[in-house]
Parts: C-alpha cells; structure tokens; sequence
C-alpha cells in the first residue's frame, strides 16, 4: 500500500531526493506560494488532504479535520502547542518535534548572552559610542566557577551544559523527571548530553526555591504548555539572588510579564536576557526596551534561517518516515499527556 506524504515545508533538495527513493510512499508539496506562514495556519486545498496518512509541516493547516487518514505528523519546531486542540490522541495520531534542530544555536545564544551580560557588553559599546574609556571592574568578570541553572533538560538544555561545562562553570538541573539518557531523541551527532551525565546537582520538581538559591545565571529550556505558562513569577524571582542573570530562549509567557518587570525595576535580579516575547514584534512603547540591563534579541536564537535549520528538520523528517515504515520507535515522539497539554 502506498502511503501518501503531505509536505508544508521550504523544500530541501537533497534531503526530498533521499525521501522519494523510499519505496512506498508518494509526496506532495505544497506549492511555493501556499506554504504556510509561521505563525498561523492556512487552508489547504482539500484534494492534498485527503488520504494523506503523514504531514510534515510547521502550523498544520486551518482545514486540519479534514485529513481523516493521517496516521502522523512531523512539525519543524521544537514547540508544539500548534498541535493542542486537534484531538490528536482521541484520534490515535502520532505525533513528533523538531527537538535537536535548535540545540546547537540556541544553547551557542545562551553561552553569548552569559558572557555579555557577565562583562555588561551593552554598556562598554554604549561607552564606545559615546568615546568614554571606563576600565571599570564590572567589565572585567569570569563566568568560570559560577553556577548556571537550566530549568528543563532536554536537547537545549544538555547542549547548553556541555559547553558550559567546557567553559568551567558548575550546572545545576531542575528537572520534573530527573535526568537520565536521551533516547529516541534527535540529536546533532557530537553535541549534548545523551547520558545525562554533566550536571553537578539535579533539582527535581517541589525543589524550585532551592534550586533558585543557589544560581549566577538561570535558564528557562522548557516547553511552553498549559501547565509551564506564568511557571516563573514573583515567588520565583525574588528566590534568585540579586547578583542573578535570567535568560529565555524558550518562550515569553513561561515567564510573569508583570513580575519580570517589577523583578527589574526594583533590582531583585541583575538583569536578564530575553529571545520570547509577549508581543510580536515587541511594540516600540514596550517598558523592556528601556532597561540598561536588559539584552532583547528578535526571536533569533533558534537561527531559523541559518543553511543548517532546514538540513537538519528534513533529517528527522526522512529518519522517522523510515522509522515509521519498519515499525522502529520515532525520535522525537510525543506522548499523550504532552499532546494534551500536560
């Protein structure tokens, strides 16, 4: 039986190649014009979607239902909230992330953002604009020796621990599953940490405050779901130190907009990094751009248009089609409870 393949994605050639040499299957592509934006979904012709049994895609499209024999979807982020609300389980679909496409550049983000925030790159360059020579000791700092605490260990965070670890900082974990290898997990061969090895302490959940107490610089690597959203606020802010670095490659609302800007106003952190956002783009009259310590970047860090983001999706891609025709475990497969949100 032949199974027909639905692809919503920018096409990888070499990579599409490898796919249409597997036997058994048939590819449509959505043309060039319909691919689906980013950030919400599109209708779709009905005549590709009906008797598609798999789709790869970012934002499944508006006319979703109508895909009555899908047995699996792939979507290129490493989010999947897009997938809440589908009924995917009540309809025994299958469903994987793109987790590991991002592991690399998001954790080489938070590695720049430590050392910046560390040595206050922002005000050096603001000296430099404006020819003022300060050799203060602020500019000055090692991250050597201080603590990073990642909130959530999965690719990004391991990867993020490993060359942390390289740079002699102590890695702190809190995680709701403990850590332990990663397997049927997509992973950039010769980065993270599949066996769950590198962390000085592991935190699990009930031991946030603990956890908190004890860090330079804390991480948000977690997705975001019904149950993480506002996951960090005043209580957990203020268990930081004052001396403490927040950065969130992950996602906006994980963190309380109100509590990160009164924690920021009123000094109970250092300062903080941010990539997410509560607003896309980030409204000009928004308080965050104000803060001298404070680094704002674009949504960037996961480098979606770098020449490796695409590779590397339609890897997992062609990996779990192959996966899934041998009856093998998928990588990167969610389970029930994370597709109902939990």
């Amino acid at each position: 039986m032949t199974i027909r393949i639905l692809i919503d994605m920018p096409v990888h050639r070499e990579r599409l190649k490898e796919l249409q040499s597997i036997d058994g299957i048939q590819i449509d592509l959505l043309p060039p014009q319909e691919v689906s934006p980013q950030t919400s979904p599109a209708e779709v012709p009905l005549e590709l979607l009906s008797g598609a049994g798999f789709l790869f895609c970012t934002i499944p499209p508006a006319n979703f239902a109508a895909m009555t024999e899908l047995r699996w979807i792939q979507v290129a982020s490493a989010g999947y909230s897009q997938l809440f609300g589908l009924n995917l389980v009540e309809r025994s679909i299958r469903a994987s992330n793109a987790r590991g496409c991002f592991d690399v550049p998001i954790a080489e983000w938070n590695v720049a953002m430590i050392v910046n925030l560390a040595r206050d790159l922002r005000q050096m360059i603001r000296n430099q604009d404006a020819q003022v020579w300060d050799r203060g000791a602020r500019f000055q700092s090692e991250i050597r020796g201080l603590t990073v605490g990642l909130w959530g260990y999965g690719g990004i965070g391991r990867e993020t621990a490993r060359l942390l670890r390289a740079l002699g900082m102590r890695i702190h974990v809190l995680s709701r599953n403990g850590v332990g290898k990663a397997e049927n997990v997509y992973c950039v061969p010769g980065t993270g940490d599949p066996d769950g090895v590198l962390p000085d302490r592991v935190f699990l959940k009930g031991h946030e405050l603990e956890f908190l107490s004890s860090l330079d610089f804390l991480i948000l690597a977690m997705p975001l779901t019904p149950t993480t959203e506002g996951i960090v606020g005043e209580r957990e802010l203020r268990a930081l130190p004052s001396s403490a670095f927040v950065l969130n490659p992950s996602r906006g609302p994980l963190i309380q907009e109100a509590a990160l800007l009164q924690a920021l106003t009123e000094g109970w952190i250092a300062g903080a990094a941010i990539d997410t956002h509560y607003q896309y783009p980030l409204p000009p009259e928004h308080p965050l751009w104000r803060f001298p310590n404070m680094i704002l970047t674009p949504h960037i860090s996961g480098s979606g248009l770098s020449p490796h983001f695409l590779d590397r999706c339609w890897d997992i891609f062609t990996q779990n089609v192959r996966r899934l025709l041998a009856g093998q475990p998928l990588l990167n497969e969610l389970t029930a409870a994370q597709l109902s949100g939990g």
